[in-house]
């Protein structure tokens, strides 16, 4: 759909509205087809409104964000309101799911450090939007070998595996406060630099193929780049997650696009070199969770299980006429874990992956987006049973309601063998994942997952709850065995096929 005006721009106050009503139009046509809205257009952060007022916060949420998160929450937009106007919050929701470019860095400089550069340079609006799948891009390619001869001499910015030169991070987004963006990164090709620095391109050689409508002899294929390449092929693993299975929802094809990617090796040289979990923040939010594949999105093999739940959950309630919310619900998952295999490799080393995803329903007031509760209408997290643990405990630990009063809550910071950690468990978005590293010993007693709420706007504004509704929220656990060939898949089969119609 064309959102972009054939003369001028639009009103910046209208973009929200203008993305509303282009939603509108395949919808209208065609109501219950899944679909995958991809969005490359982006906009540079808004300047301030006068000389001396400070520039907005980087990752700040903007009308234009705010709508996108709207409507994947599945709420309808009052197009003829540039204040970002709900129409019927009583209505039934339609979530869907917007895959979004990062925003490309139009000046690169030969002579930048190309990663400082990037870490500088917060992704573009409506990038920021916690409940949009965001990418990035990365450089696929660092090889001239085929480059026209107008570029003797060049040389690739950007190592092959590396963030591409043009990528936007959230570095210098408050930790505490936005998500982390990109979610995942996908090749948009690099640039080269002139032998004296002070030119700088994108040769075909460094390019994506792709095809473009010519008339009959003018050729059918073009090259493409940037971030709105990237976009366009993690939209088309989106895509394909549909139509293998179209009746997911929106928060769960999200969570297998990340759930599926990797860092390439020039990223995972990085993580690999640090050791805080500051520093490591700071690289997820240069390169996400890495490059997404739809093989792994798609299908699990014998020695790296996948499982998928969609749950809901009723995050608060409130006693009498009391306007303060308490949470209301915690969702135990015992999952079908492989125990005898897992506890046969002993010390053997392998890794557990989470990944949480849920849609956030925007605060409606402008007023309400400086606190970290205040933005999104709840939160969820999840926590893991410790190898010490029992069920039972592990639900107490959890559960405020589960101990005795007057008992001391046990700690719920997340124990050694995350990669992250509590501080980017906990961190803000709507989106939640992190790896886990031990032995096959202590992974086989942690096959039960809890998923909590949170603070959000709703907790105390009883009017406006629709906790009773229900949320809804998408957990996928998978585990690896990376050092030894073991059959992980077949026994959790073997556990859940009883339950399970299957259809050929």
């Amino acid at each position: 759909v064309k959102i972009l005006p054939d003369r001028g721009d639009n009103d910046r106050d209208l973009y929200g509205a203008v993305t509303a009503r282009a939603v509108d139009q395949p919808e209208i046509q065609a109501v219950d087809r899944p679909r995958v809205f991809m969005l490359a257009v982006t906009a540079r952060r808004p300047s301030p409104d006068t000389v001396t007022a400070a520039a907005p916060e980087a990752g700040k949420p903007t009308s234009w964000s705010a709508s996108i998160d709207a409507l994947a929450f599945g709420r309808a937009i009052d197009d003829t309101d540039p204040k970002f106007t709900y129409l019927d919050r009583d209505e039934p929701r339609r979530p869907r799911l917007f895959v979004i470019s990062a925003g490309n860095i139009r000046d690169v400089a030969g002579t930048d450090d190309h990663l400082d550069r990037s870490d500088l340079e917060p992704v573009e609006d409506p990038a920021q939007s916690w409940n949009a799948l965001t990418v990035g891009a990365y450089s696929g390619h660092d090889d001239m070998s085929g480059a026209p001869a107008s570029f003797a001499g060049y040389q690739p910015i950007a190592a092959r595996g590396e963030l591409s030169p043009v990528s936007r991070t959230s570095v210098l987004f408050d930790r505490k406060k936005w998500p982390f963006k990109p979610d995942v990164v996908a090749d948009g090709g690099n640039v080269a630099a002139s032998p004296d620095k002070t030119a700088v391109d994108t040769p075909p050689n460094l390019g994506l193929l792709t095809t473009r409508f010519r008339t009959p002899g003018e050729g059918f294929f073009t090259t493409t780049r940037d971030t709105s390449a990237a976009t366009a092929s993690v939209a088309a693993i989106a895509a394909d997650i549909y139509a293998a299975y179209p009746d997911l929802r929106p928060e769960t094809v999200r969570a297998l696009v990340v759930h599926s990617a990797e860092w390439t090796d020039a990223m995972r040289a990085r993580f690999d070199s640090e050791s805080t979990k500051t520093a490591l923040a700071a690289l997820l939010r240069r390169y996400g969770m890495g490059v997404p594949d739809a093989n792994r999105a798609l299908y699990s093999a014998a020695d790296a299980l996948t499982l998928v739940t969609e749950a809901r959950i009723h995050p608060y309630e409130r006693q009498g006429t009391s306007s303060s919310g308490k949470t209301r619900e915690m969702n135990l998952h015992e999952l079908p874990w492989p125990i005898p295999q897992l506890e046969s490799l002993g010390g053997a080393q392998v890794r557990m992956r989470v990944t949480l995803s849920y849609f956030v329903e925007p605060n409606p007031s402008s007023r309400g987006w400086t606190g970290r509760y205040i933005y999104p209408s709840h939160g969820l997290r999840f926590a893991t049973r410790r190898p010490e643990e029992s069920v039972e405990s592990f639900r107490q630990r959890i559960n405020t309601r589960a101990r005795i009063d007057g008992e001391k809550p046990p700690s719920l910071d997340t124990e050694s063998g995350w990669l992250f950690g509590s501080n980017q468990q906990q961190a803000a978005g709507s989106l939640h994942t992190d790896i886990w590293s031990g032995s096959a010993a202590a992974l086989a007693s942690k096959g039960a997952i809890a998923v909590y709420p949170v603070a959000g706007w709703w907790k105390n504004r009883a009017k406006d709850d629709q906790s009773e509704q229900g949320v809804d929220y998408s957990l996928i656990v998978s585990i690896e065995s990376p050092e030894v060939e073991v059959d992980l898949w077949t026994p959790v089969y073997q556990q859940v096929r009883a339950t399970v119609e299957i259809t050929t």
